[in-house]
């Protein structure tokens, strides 16, 4: 298996003690590298060599969640940088107006 990067939302996830069971729950799992938790966006990132169907099983169990995206990680980080710096541009040229 190749290095996958899985974006969930986990809806449970509301205060600092669900965002610490929903990154025990993934960290558990094998062949996960790293795991980032936006707890104002409610998301979890998970990167690894894992199977993404535990990920989503073990979450799952904390409640309801969407499965936004599920991908290799390089190619996604690329295409990130490339959506921030439009963001970017398109921020400068609200500035310029104002």
């Amino acid at each position: 298996m190749t290095q996958q990067k899985v974006i969930l939302k986990v809806l449970t996830m509301t205060d600092e003690r669900s965002k610490q069971k929903a990154i025990e729950a993934v960290a558990d799992i094998y062949g996960v590298d790293s795991i980032a938790a936006d707890l104002k966006e409610q998301k979890i990132t998970v990167i690894g060599d894992m199977d993404t169907v535990k990920i989503a099983k073990r979450l799952k169990k904390m409640g309801k969640i969407d499965i936004i995206s599920v991908g290799p990680a390089k190619e996604e980080k690329k295409e990130e940088k490339k959506e921030e710096k439009k963001e970017e541009k398109k921020e400068e040229k609200k500035d310029d107006k104002k």
